[in-house]
């Protein structure tokens, strides 16, 4: 939820949280067919596959089976700056090269740039404005000082269990604007002395001390820190492991509506009833088996994002799937589509394993393993570690006793991923491994016991806050709620990812 608003935008469950853009074939891929073999979903969040289409134009339409016709055409939006050019001819060695120009990317450049370091950022739209929606939790941005980057704050939120029960959260969410943040991360790297180099990155070639990263544009240019922050491409980041994540994907749309049934002060965290599928025996049976959840902002009586999603699936849910799914809820609720502004798919791997640990190019969001396996959430998560990348990067580069090379992005590697972030993600991917086993009415079961928990708890884990100490409270904490149901659903279902969590926490040991 925290990437497209998902994500695209962050026990369970969250929008895409987090993503940054990737390629589009990602959607269409085998890999994402559903288990009933049709293909699906995509989500803002985070280094997802995400790709999001606009047009101006008005244009009525009485009914929500005539989405498709309001489907904007892909257009680009360029902020209007003067970016300062990477000069190749000079041959200078960068202190830093970041490749990837999204939030993440971009943060760790204006931090390590503020303090005196030498930086190139390359990527092969610098100016475009980012296309995901990104969802946030207003407490997130505001411990960033980001709160002037939210062009929109809901006083809470709410989950629809089914269709007699919904649950109040009493913490206030955000949308993202992404032009502001963007523009705000721009200016000051600009005004860092930041040099921008428009490419694509095709190889790296490392030396004892310093990295020569090939463009395809024939230029070479000389770091001594290469920094992957390209999102779920992982174009430089190595992994030595099978690549195995669960998916979490969705489809949304920003629209002008005839008017819609929701309260305009609180935004639409999951929406997990299936009555709009009662007419339809094959949908509400796929439906049953691996469900789909609304997401939704209100913003006026009559403009509204709404997203489809899947919260996490292996393989993933085909993006047909979720739209028809999404086109019966809208019929449902009488809401009648008149104009769409922007139009989302997005695709969000989740868990898996990470990247090999150290490497020399050091890794940032997606492309290092960061999104929640959990939620699908990364946006606030990335810009949190931003700094800790960043002024790791700073203190063993700019010290007096310099390290270079494979030592500096080994140490590098260590802050961002420590022995307790580590088992971290150890617990959410074993709560992802519970999720993927839940049909419907356990999916309502487990949210119903997550979200009647202490808020420190469902807070602290969406925001992974929590460490492994906390989380075994948490967890025993989730049980108790739990009914008794959901209890031997879960123990029955989570016995063997337990003993593969165990298994895991016991062969990864501090170095």
């Amino acid at each position: 939820m925290d990437a497209i608003l998902q994500s695209h935008v962050q026990g369970p469950v969250l929008r895409p949280g987090s993503g940054f853009s990737e390629r589009f074939s990602l959607i269409t891929s085998s890999k994402l067919r559903g288990r009933d073999g049709v293909s699906r979903f995509g989500c803002p969040k985070s280094g997802a596959c995400c790709v999001r289409r606009i047009r101006g134009g008005f244009v009525g339409v009485g009914s929500s089976s005539g989405l498709l016709e309001l489907v904007p055409e892909i257009k680009k939006e360029n902020l209007d700056f003067d970016l300062p050019l990477y000069d190749a001819s000079k041959g200078v060695l960068v202190d830093l090269a970041v490749v990837g120009g999204g939030p993440a990317g971009l943060a760790v450049a204006q931090r390590v740039s503020e303090a005196g370091l030498t930086v190139c950022s390359i990527d092969p739209f610098p100016k475009v404005i980012w296309p995901n929606n990104y969802g946030v939790w207003v407490d997130e941005f505001e411990a960033m000082d980001l709160l002037d980057c939210l062009d929109t704050t809901w006083s809470g939120a709410v989950v629809f269990i089914d269709e007699n029960k919904k649950k109040y959260l009493g913490r206030p969410y955000g949308r993202v604007n992404r032009k502001q943040l963007k523009s705000k991360m721009l200016l000051k790297c600009i005004s860092n002395g930041v040099k921008f180099h428009q490419a694509k990155v095709i190889k790296v070639i490392h030396e004892e001390s310093k990295s020569l990263i090939i463009c395809n544009d024939g230029v070479m240019v000389q770091a001594s820190v290469v920094l992957d922050a390209t999102g779920f491409a992982r174009c430089l980041v190595k992994y030595d492991k099978p690549y195995n994540p669960g998916y979490q994907v969705a489809y949304g749309i920003l629209a002008e509506v005839e008017e819609h049934p929701f309260d305009v002060d609180k935004m639409v965290f999951m929406d997990w009833r299936d009555s709009h599928l009662k007419d339809d025996v094959e949908l509400k049976e796929r439906n049953a088996r691996i469900p789909t959840f609304l997401y939704a902002m209100p913003f006026s009586s009559n403009r509204i994002f709404l997203e489809e999603t899947s919260l996490v699936a292996r393989p993933g849910l085909a993006m047909e799937d979720i739209r028809q799914r999404m086109i019966a809820r809208l019929r449902h609720l009488g809401i009648k589509v008149k104009m769409i502004e922007e139009d989302e798919r997005c695709v969000i791997p989740m868990g898996g394993p990470l990247p090999v640990l150290p490497q020399r190019v050091v890794g940032i969001g997606g492309t290092a393993g960061m999104v929640h396996p959990s939620t699908g959430y990364m946006v606030a998560r990335t810009l949190a570690a931003a700094p800790v990348v960043a002024d790791a990067i700073v203190s063993y580069l700019g010290s007096d006793n310099i390290i270079f090379g494979d030592g500096l992005s080994e140490k590098v590697w260590k802050d961002l991923w420590p022995i307790n972030r580590r088992r971290q993600r150890e617990f959410f991917c074993f709560g992802m491994d519970i999720l993927l086993k839940l049909d419907l009415p356990g999916t309502r079961r487990f949210f119903d016991a997550f979200f009647d928990l202490e808020p420190r708890y469902w807070h602290g884990f969406l925001s992974s806050r929590l460490f492994l100490p906390e989380l075994i409270v948490f967890g025993l904490s989730l049980f108790s709620h739990a009914s008794n149901a959901s209890r031997l659903e879960i123990m029955a279902k989570g016995t063997v990812p337990l003993v593969n969590m165990i298994g895991n926490l016991i062969n990864d040991r501090e170095d």
